[in-house]
């Protein structure tokens, strides 16, 4: 079954080796005159079926190597080195085949999560029974049973145990973080889905439908990265032209000076260009390989290509260089004319909170977080609308309450005075009924890894570092200097993050964030990076790279095994080069016959292609090289709106 399969998929390859046959048959047989027609007919037939696509690639303005090959296969073909025209087609016909192979092994790491989804869940009845049930028919809410080595289908909480004590179970969260070590939850922790169970049944109350949960999240992006087609034409077809003059250059002058025809053909049929057909491709699908088993998806070989040539990089503060999890250090009621209070703290507080259950902002969280802890009890809007990276406004019972940046405030509150912040503080403000009603000042903290990240991207070429932020101008210096970076823009709409990455310079340009309002930018840059643990989905599908760990380290990881995965492409390219520059050389000479000149252009593609399959691998200092400090603090709690 499989070798029919394979002769359905490569019918080309199949036909060739059966007229490959049936021509060695016949030449055994002394049937010289039969087997020549029927090499010469079945070798116009491959010469004019590659033709085809070299004729529509030349009229789109593409010079590619196919035409060394149809030339090669016509000279053969009319100096009646018929054999070697075969065996040039079965070079061309099983390129195809050898690439695929090749790209089934890189491909190997990155389709391990498709094939570990779950498609079924464990959901417990009130008596306590489980039912199997497809994952799609799983709701939030639903209590699910989760068995010993059984991946995790849903994102969820897990529960306590029957008696209400805590419960701890260890997660294998490797193939969503690349952290190689179990991890331990308690009652109450979350489990993200694709999490591999350690060696106890455990229960999760599921938070989200599977269609929004982490793991479905991660295998499209995988599907979309596996679905990629290597851009040959970028890297490879580069050297075709130079490469097709040359081999006709050397060709021509071994006819002229032997007065051999022969000659022309056998140099040819060794400068066939398999290597630079297959080399490339090959070893971008093992780069996208390598990078995934470091939590970083990476959708196109052209951005890997890409990764490996950035010089220059744009970061977002909020949730990028800092963890993007604000603490509330203070609440300030404002002070009415006669020295009171407008609102007490607390009010202020459940307020703002109350609003700000309307904001998909992040620090929209950490002030409804606060309140809640606080006791307060939020309000219901009546109405309520945000205007994205200003503020939100909200109609709390009966009471207009605005909460977001000054100039949105002051707009809706006349009378707002600005707070005096410290170094890494920002303010939201609040304004009710018309009135300025006080501020909340809050504290993002740098990541700890974030200095090591940006030092470790200057020693792999990235010289040009910036800042694009929304956030107040001191703010962003102030992170800004601890992380290393000189280069800061503040106080920026979404608009404007996009007009400062085009104009950047010296590029690639490579724009790092993870907000709704990183997605235009993303979508702009030669390489958008979206930091997808917990950024917003829309960040991820504009993004060309996806970091699946909450690890901004990830990111010099990345362009690490851009820059080597490039370098294997254009070494197993060159080495190809090299080989059959020596080949051709030789053949001149008319010391390699035809048809051994193309038996032994088959170890130059196995060289090339044994070369590009390096980059499946890690370099000997990948990780030293990147100077990556591990973040150990990123659970922790780490700035302004739409930082």
């Amino acid at each position: 079954m499989k070798t029919w399969g394979a002769i359905r998929s490569y019918p080309w390859v199949s036909l060739t080796l059966l007229a490959l046959a049936v021509v060695l048959a016949l030449e055994s047989s002394g049937q010289s005159g039969p087997a020549r027609w029927v090499a010469t007919a079945f070798g116009a037939a491959v010469g004019l079926w590659v033709s085809v696509g070299m004729v529509r690639d030349l009229l789109r303005g593409h010079w590619g190597v196919d035409v060394l090959a149809v030339t090669a296969i016509a000279a053969t073909l009319l100096v009646g080195e018929y054999i070697a025209a075969l065996v040039v087609c079965l070079m061309i016909t099983g390129g195809e085949a050898l690439e695929d192979f090749a790209a089934g092994r890189a491909r190997k790491n990155l389709s391990a999560l498709l094939e570990r989804a779950p498609q079924a869940a464990h959901r417990l009845l009130p008596d306590g029974a489980a039912e199997d049930v497809p994952l799609e028919a799983v709701e939030v809410g639903d209590r699910l049973l989760v068995r010993p080595a059984e991946v995790v289908p849903v994102d969820g909480l897990l529960a306590p145990g029957p008696d209400g004590r805590v419960v701890e179970a260890e997660f294998d969260e490797s193939s969503l973080t690349g952290e190689s070590l179990p991890v331990l939850r308690r009652s109450g922790d979350e489990v993200l889905s694709g999490a591999l169970n350690g060696q106890q049944a455990v229960v999760l109350e599921a938070t989200a439908r599977p269609a929004d949960s982490q793991y479905a999240r991660i295998l499209a992006l995988v599907q979309e990265a596996a679905g990629s087609r290597a851009p040959l034409v970028r890297l490879a077809d580069r050297y075709a032209v130079p490469f097709t003059v040359v081999a006709y250059l050397i060709g021509g002058i071994a006819w002229w000076a032997s007065g051999d025809p022969v000659r022309f053909a056998e140099v040819l049929v060794v400068a066939t260009p398999c290597p630079l057909l297959i080399a490339a491709p090959v070893a971008f699908l093992g780069g996208m390989s390598r990078a995934a088993r470091n939590g970083v998806i990476v959708k196109s070989g052209g951005t890997i290509e890409a990764l490996g040539s950035a010089r220059t990089v744009a970061f977002d503060k909020t949730g990028t260089l800092t963890y993007g999890r604000p603490e509330l250090l203070d609440v300030r009621p404002a002070r009415t004319p006669a020295g009171g209070e407008v609102l007490t703290a607390r009010e202020l507080l459940r307020l703002a909170g109350s609003a700000e259950q309307y904001s998909v902002h992040v620090l929209a969280d950490s002030i409804r977080a606060a309140a809640e802890d606080g006791g307060l009890g939020l309000l219901t809007a009546t109405e309520a609308g945000e205007v994205a990276t200003h503020g939100v406004t909200a109609l709390l019972g009966g009471r207009r309450v605005i909460v977001g940046k000054p100039a949105y405030v002051r707009r809706h509150a006349p009378g707002l005075v600005p707070a005096e912040l410290r170094p890494g503080e920002s303010a939201v403000y609040v304004g009710v009924d018309g009135v300025f009603a006080g501020t909340l000042i809050l504290s993002d903290r740098l990541r700890a890894n974030a200095p090591a990240t940006l030092a470790a991207l200057d020693r792999l070429g990235v010289h040009s570092r910036m800042m694009l932020t929304g956030d107040a101008e001191a703010t962003a210096r102030y992170v800004a200097d601890q992380a290393g970076i000189t280069e800061v823009h503040a106080e920026l709409l979404p608009e404007d993050k996009v007009r400062i990455v085009r104009q950047a310079a010296p590029g690639p340009v490579m724009m790092v964030g993870d907000g709704v309002n990183d997605a235009p930018v993303l979508a702009v840059a030669d390489v958008g990076v979206a930091m997808g643990a917990r950024g917003s989905t829309a960040a991820s599908e504009t993004a060309d790279v996806v970091v699946i760990r909450d690890d901004v380290s990830r990111v010099a990881v990345a362009v690490a095994v851009g820059r080597r995965t490039l370098r294997v492409a254009r070494e197993s390219i060159w080495t190809g080069i090299a080989l059959s520059l020596v080949l051709m050389v030789v053949a001149a000479f008319g010391l390699i016959p035809a048809v051994a000149g193309a038996l032994s252009q088959e170890l130059v593609d196995a060289v090339a292609i044994l070369n590009s399959l390096r980059a499946m691998r890690p370099g000997r200092h990948e990780g030293v090289d990147a100077g990556v400090l591990v973040d150990r603090t990123a659970a922790e709690p780490a700035d302004a709106r739409a930082g």
